[in-house]
């Protein structure tokens, strides 16, 4: 089993622009690529393999040039080729939409690690390259700091896994995939079946209902705060706005670099309220797991539950207990989108087909009478019943 592993890094400035340095050049040979391929075809020739690519690359980094390109690991280059040529073959296959150009304003900077020649330690991760001399005291600016210690795995036995360096807008990130054996023993419990809503995040078939984050006192102040800074951002546009273009001020890129903090604290703030609210249930080590296949998509076009549907972040939730099922044993189902999880009576099977979304409460002939969404939890736990026993 390989485990991704993704830890946040603290350079300095000087560490800092070896990054950037190497984030644009992965995007220069990833476009290089691409104009090559396009090039190509439209002289009427076949798809060009990376390797053959390479080698041309190798060569334009000899001319005066493009002499600058030698200041970068030669590892960075070479994977953005093979990259660029994957993304072809994943169009061909049908896989992926037609490979772009990456814009610089638009592209998140990142690169590749050799595998072999990255290194960590508890506190600190080697990346190649970043110092030409061989001195001890210029070989300091290879070694970047980990924001967390003893995150990241690290030994002779450890091997690494597709090393990446990606910013999001503040930080530096690193991420590998590290091999790991599955010691997790399959459990003997019963099944959970999970209800996600809007009122509610998660209701379970066992009683255990997970409130909505979005509600506290918390995530509503920085969501003012949110609303604030865009409000102001706005006015300082049309302000400095000259016929049809607007002028973008150190004020407005400040201010912007703000908005992206509050942004990113309400993301990393409902990210780890799944985290928690997924470690806990996976711990109780049910036999399996069902969710419902949302129609996510649909529910959006609702103006009136949009905003409330993505700030509950049902497909992070999804992914979450989805990869942490796997890594612990434990079966994963997937209801089917049209399985009338909530219409459905869970005493006598009738199916209620006038329930509208406004009653909370489902009241039955038979005389049961129960929460909708924990109905809905009961229902989707009997159906990975019925799944499992048809598939013994």
């Amino acid at each position: 089993m390989i485990k991704s592993i993704k830890g946040m890094l603290k350079p300095n400035n000087k560490q800092k622009t070896k990054l950037f340095l190497y984030a644009n050049t992965a995007r220069f040979a990833y476009n290089w690529t691409i104009a090559k391929q396009q090039e190509n075809y439209q002289n009427g020739g076949k798809f060009i393999n990376d390797s053959t690519l390479r080698k041309q690359f190798t060569q334009m980094k000899k001319l005066d040039e493009f002499n600058w390109l030698n200041n970068v690991s030669n590892n960075v280059t070479k994977q953005a080729i093979k990259d660029a040529c994957d993304a072809y073959k994943r169009f061909f296959k049908g896989l992926s939409k037609y490979p772009k150009f990456k814009r610089k304003k638009k592209s998140i900077p990142s690169f590749y690690q050799d595998n072999v020649k990255i290194k960590f330690t508890k506190t600190h991760v080697k990346v190649e390259g970043f110092a030409s001399s061989k001195k001890s005291n210029k070989q300091k600016i290879n070694w970047i700091r980990l924001a967390e210690k003893g995150r990241i795995p690290f030994g002779e036995n450890v091997k690494y896994m597709n090393p990446r360096f990606t910013f999001d807008g503040l930080n530096w990130w690193v991420s590998v995939g590290i091999e790991t054996d599955s010691d997790y023993s399959p459990s003997k419990t019963e099944g959970i079946g999970i209800d996600l809503g809007i009122k509610d995040l998660a209701v379970c078939s066992d009683g255990k209902v997970y409130g909505n984050i979005n509600k506290t006192k918390r995530i509503r102040q920085l969501e003012k705060k949110k609303r604030r800074l865009q409000r102001k951002i706005s006015r300082k546009y049309e302000k400095g706005r000259e016929g049809n273009r607007y002028r973008k001020t150190n004020n407005i890129i400040k201010s912007e670099k703000q908005l992206l903090k509050v942004s990113r604290r309400l993301t990393n703030i409902r990210h780890n309220y799944i985290h928690q609210i997924t470690s806990e249930i996976v711990n109780r080590k049910p036999m399996f797991i069902v969710l419902e296949d949302l129609n996510v998509k649909g529910m959006m076009k609702n103006k009136h539950l949009a905003e409330s549907v993505q700030q509950q972040c049902f497909h992070e939730f999804r992914r979450q207990i989805e990869y942490k099922s796997n890594w612990n044993n434990i079966r994963f189902i997937l209801a089917d989108r049209w399985f009338p999880s909530s219409k459905l009576c869970s005493c006598c099977g009738k199916v209620k087909k006038d329930l509208k979304l406004s009653d909370r409460t489902f009241e039955c002939e038979c005389g049961n009478i129960v929460d909708r969404d924990y109905q809905a939890s009961i229902n989707l736990k009997k159906y990975g019943e019925n799944v499992l026993e048809s598939a013994s």
